[in-house]
């Protein structure tokens, strides 16, 4: 519950909505469709705040003295850390691979950070980002590797107030991976209750990271290539949404950028502001669908992630 309080005491904080979509009910054929809706939180178009501003408050707590805020982002998580820096008046210094779109490097820029495009990969620009940080250069990375996890667990805890804002008992939850961060969230979240309802991960084709390593059994880094769920596109789970994906997801889908793409679109028909990365929630429940085990009663809640645009 203190991070629940933490992000109840910020100005901007308010929950985001829980959107029943009829139309989506009707042709997936079960009782209700309901979109959590996060393209309006904390004042930015994405969900990434709820993590990145809770771990910066709790690591900042252990530091003495004026530190950079550093990080590598496709987007979202980096304008987060960004957005906090300017608030606490430090620098910050944001590094993104090169298929990032320029209105999302201009959006991270117009935050006050500085802004470093790395050649290649996600995978590549959280490389940069660790050997850039130092004793006062404080990383805030939503990806955990061996040696760096204190950080990331904080940002997954800072993603527990979406859930614990989810008042319905769903029959199944659909949640975006990338590198598994919310996933990892999301799971120890619902997992917890008494009537844990299915879990179902969702990733892009391109980087499917998360299934690639559960059909090996372990955890796999993949080579990655262009897609429009930028935010998706990480060819290596964090070592610590990894565990609890293995052993609390029920089902795994991968979708192509066509598949987001309609997703998105019928999202906005419906009045939700939702990019390819929150919109494959949607374009993973209709290609598993067949595999599900949903009636005419159940309840769907699909984790929409970031607006559109």
């Amino acid at each position: 519950m203190e991070v629940l309080a933490f992000h109840q005491g910020l100005p901007t904080y308010r929950p985001t909505p829980l959107t029943s979509v009829p139309t989506l009910a009707a042709e997936l054929g079960v009782g209700q469709v309901l979109v959590k809706d996060e393209s309006q939180r904390l004042g930015l178009p994405a969900f990434k705040a709820l993590g990145a501003w809770w771990a910066i408050d709790r690591a900042l707590q252990e530091q003495s003295g004026r530190v950079e805020l550093v990080t590598a982002t496709d987007g979202n998580h980096g304008r987060a850390v960004a957005r906090r820096a300017s608030a606490l008046g430090l620098r910050a210094q944001v590094f993104v691979p090169d298929m990032v779109p320029e209105a999302a490097i201009a959006a991270i820029r117009d935050e006050g950070a500085t802004v470093s495009v790395v050649p290649g990969s996600y995978d590549a620009a959280v490389a940069e980002a660790a050997t850039y940080a130092g004793d006062e250069r404080l990383l805030i990375q939503d990806s955990a590797w061996p040696g760096y996890e204190v950080v990331p667990q904080l940002i997954v805890d800072g993603y527990s107030t979406l859930f614990r804002e989810i008042t319905a008992e769903p029959d199944l939850v659909v949640v975006p991976m990338g590198v598994g961060s919310v996933a990892q969230a999301a799971v120890t979240h619902f997992r917890s209750e008494a009537a844990a309802p299915m879990m179902l991960g969702v990733e892009p084709s391109a980087a499917a990271c998360v299934t690639a390593s559960l059909l090996a059994g372990e955890l796999l880094s993949i080579p990655t290539s262009r897609t429009v769920m930028a935010g998706l596109n990480c060819g290596t789970p964090s070592t610590l949404a990894w565990p609890v994906l293995q052993a609390g997801l029920d089902h795994a889908i991968t979708v192509d950028d066509d598949e987001a793409l309609q997703a998105s679109a019928d999202l906005g028909t419906a009045g939700i502001s939702s990019g390819p990365s929150g919109a494959a929630t949607l374009a993973g429940l209709r290609a598993a669908r067949a595999r599900l085990a949903l009636g005419p009663d159940s309840t769907v809640i699909l984790i929409s992630t970031e607006a559109a645009g």
